[in-house]
């Protein structure tokens, strides 16, 4: 059964109004949005993030997209934005305006994507998409040319995953690639080639997780892999061997988290591990032991979202998490401490239009001109 679960958030600060306001981008020499696919509309929604961590919506938002769009990605300096469409079998494409957060289709958009496209990662070089296609069960590479940002299928398409592939993570070496398959319960690892893109199954791939893993993502430092295991209610924790990709379970691994752990992010200074509960209306918050990758929760876990929420994303600077609830059909906004906890916006929820059903958002990040300091992180 095809399934919706994306949404995201988009806008810009060009006004002056606006930066009288004392926006998020003129304080760091950045420009920062968040954008939801809005798998009940066909459309993604985009928002500014501003100081404090609010959000205000992008002039033009939400931008029309395919059939049920799943996830949005984005390429690492945030030129570009790609939505999978499930029933629509396609890649939308866009080019991100970055005073305003306003998207532009790229010329050939949407392109061809095997059956069911539900998930998707751009790697660290910016020159390389990934496509995970839940219903093939398998993984559609492209070549992004930097210039449009037009994708290119190359190599070996359909590179066999397992089955109901939902999820994709490229560590920061952007040597090895992630899937986790659903109903196999494994998570399947790649060999990148650097020059080509093209994947090749590691040796002792996949490896086992836990019941219906749904969502995996590896930490900043590129030695630990998560999985969100669903029917299971927990967490996976691995080392990633740094030679060879293979995972290794984690002593202490997995991790109790909460009814239907549906997706599983992971900090950007690599401190903390959030899980979104999706039956049970809630987020699982972990502290990282950075020797051994094991997880301890942090006090006050699981906090409060809205209803069924399925997704977040966290700003580069790790001071504000976003989570898209589905049934709600709105976005939570948190601070987050030093410690990890979580502190819930005062403007927060932000209401999406009826019937959206976000299923997946994405933060980026687009250095002004000539950036006035580096991000400010937590307080």
């Amino acid at each position: 059964m095809k399934r919706s679960w994306l949404k995201a958030a988009v806008f810009a600060l060009g006004a002056a109004a606006l930066f009288a306001a004392c926006s998020a981008e003129e304080q760091t020499g950045y420009y920062y949005y968040v954008y939801a696919a809005d798998a009940g509309a066909g459309k993604v929604s985009a928002f500014a993030i501003l100081s404090g961590g609010g959000l205000t919506e992008v002039a033009g938002s939400p931008f029309a997209v395919g059939a049920e769009p799943q996830a949005v990605a984005s390429d690492p300096e945030g030129k570009f934005l790609y939505v999978a469409n499930y029933f629509s079998d396609t890649i939308s494409a866009f080019t991100v305006e970055k005073t305003t957060g306003a998207l532009t289709a790229v010329a050939g958009s949407p392109f061809s994507a095997g059956l069911g496209p539900i998930a998707l990662t751009v790697d660290p070089s910016g020159k390389f998409l990934y496509v995970a296609n839940a219903d093939g069960g398998n993984i559609w590479p492209y070549g992004i040319d930097p210039d449009t940002g037009a994708l290119s299928a190359f190599g070996t398409l359909a590179a066999p995953s397992g089955l109901h592939t939902t999820s994709v993570a490229v560590e920061p070496t952007g040597k090895f690639l992630y899937a986790a398959n659903e109903y196999s319960g494994t998570v399947t690892a790649y060999a990148i080639n650097a020059g080509s893109g093209e994947l090749a199954a590691l040796a002792g791939s996949p490896f086992a997780t836990g019941g219906y893993p749904r969502s995996v993502a590896v930490d900043p430092s590129g030695k630990y892999l998560y999985a969100a295991n669903t029917t299971t209610r927990n967490v996976s924790a691995f080392t990633i061997d740094p030679a060879t990709g293979a995972l290794a379970v984690i002593a202490g691994s997995p991790y109790a988290a909460g009814n239907n752990a549906s997706s599983v992010t992971v900090d950007p200074l690599g401190e903390f591990v959030y899980v979104t509960n999706t039956d049970g209306s809630t987020v699982s918050a972990y502290a990282i032991n950075k020797d051994t990758g094991a997880l301890s929760a942090v006090s006050g876990s699981p906090y409060n979202a809205g209803a069924a929420p399925v997704a977040a994303a966290i700003d580069p600077g790790g001071e504000f998490i976003y989570v898209a609830n589905y049934w709600s059909d709105d976005i939570t906004a948190y601070s987050i401490s030093s410690t990890g906890t979580l502190s819930e916006n005062n403007r927060s929820p932000f209401a999406l239009a009826d019937g959206a059903h976000p299923s997946g958002l994405t933060v980026i990040r687009i250095a002004q001109q000539t950036p006035a300091r580096t991000d400010q992180g937590r307080k």
